[in-house]
């Protein structure tokens, strides 16, 4: 009787877990499974180890393991039982202004653990959000209750936390993604959902990305959805970006036909494929960069663009 019960609460579990974005399926659960940054892990891995964790700001582009890296640390730190009362997590999402500065955020960390030794956590994601006001108020509540609170910013825009807060916390950047270190976490993902994947689609995923982990498993699952195949071009087209081919039909066309037909045949393709005028520019710019023109014409041709832009 027991063992039909059991079975029956473990199938809710593994379909939760099915059904999951690939993302978060797939998220880092300990500091080990983390792919990239090894000089960032091993120094946070050294401050756990010695019990000298000091105030963290991890900023960089997005999709680049800041918020999986402090979720693993907070999991190394604390067993599941006590992660609830020990670690404070609050996202762009949560209301941050002033008043949950003083409020909660201040309950939390002035709250002494009677139980437990050890520092309390809270994890400020997308902190690049938080009000000038509140960064300011932040800073005295930092400052107050060090000794039993450790306090851990994640930004994008480093230049939008107030330098009195940096200069409070260690900072780490965290750049985008090398493809040597997507290619093989990719690869794994490919092998554990079976998809159909082929080499110039694994290209066109790590190209489109440029460095964004979670961009890459979301453009993944969401082409494998919707074709059952991932190649450059279902790649390309999931995402509405142009086509190589597109770009290289584009710059002929208004290298070596009169306007009129350029004019035309442009405005026919990117009716027909959908494709954004910003994408096009983009990807032209790379083409210009490529092309063997003359430093004055390259020069005339950035300026137009950049107009255009």
């Amino acid at each position: 009787m027991e063992t039909s019960a059991l079975k029956q609460q473990e199938q809710p579990v593994a379909a939760k877990i099915r059904n999951l974005p690939w993302v978060e399926k797939y998220r880092p659960q300990t500091l080990n499974d983390l792919i990239s940054h090894q000089d960032i892990l091993s120094t946070i891995q050294k401050f756990i180890s010695e019990d000298r964790l000091p105030h963290l700001l991890l900023y960089g582009p997005p999709g680049t393991g800041k918020t999986s890296t402090i979720l693993a640390c907070a999991k190394q730190l604390y067993k599941d039982k006590e992660f609830g009362s020990m670690v404070l997590e609050l996202n762009a999402s949560d209301d941050r202004g002033i008043d949950i500065v003083r409020g909660p955020i201040l309950s939390f960390a002035s709250t002494r653990t009677i139980f437990k030794k050890g520092f309390k956590l809270v994890i400020l994601d997308e902190a690049d959000a938080m009000t000038q006001d509140a960064q300011n108020a932040l800073r005295r509540v930092i400052e107050k209750f060090t000794e039993n609170t450790r306090f851990c910013l994640i930004c994008n825009y480093l230049s939008k936390i107030i330098p009195a807060l940096q200069s409070r916390c260690t900072r780490f950047r965290f750049g985008p993604l090398t493809p040597e270190l997507m290619v093989p976490r990719l690869e794994h993902v490919v092998e554990e959902e079976k998809v159909d994947i082929s080499e110039d689609g694994m290209k066109a995923l790590v190209t489109l990305s440029s460095g964004d982990m979670r961009r890459a498993l979301n453009i993944l699952q969401s082409t494998n959805m919707a074709f059952g195949k991932v190649t450059e071009e279902t790649v390309y087209t999931c995402t509405g970006h142009p086509l190589k081919s597109d770009i290289a039909n584009i710059l002929d066309w208004m290298l070596n036909q009169d306007f009129t037909t350029a004019y035309r045949n442009i405005t026919e393709l990117k009716t027909l494929k959908g494709l954004a005028l910003h994408d096009i520019l983009t990807e032209i710019h790379l083409f210009v960069h490529r092309v063997d023109f003359p430093s004055s014409v390259r020069i005339h041709l950035l300026t137009k663009m950049a107009d255009i832009e």
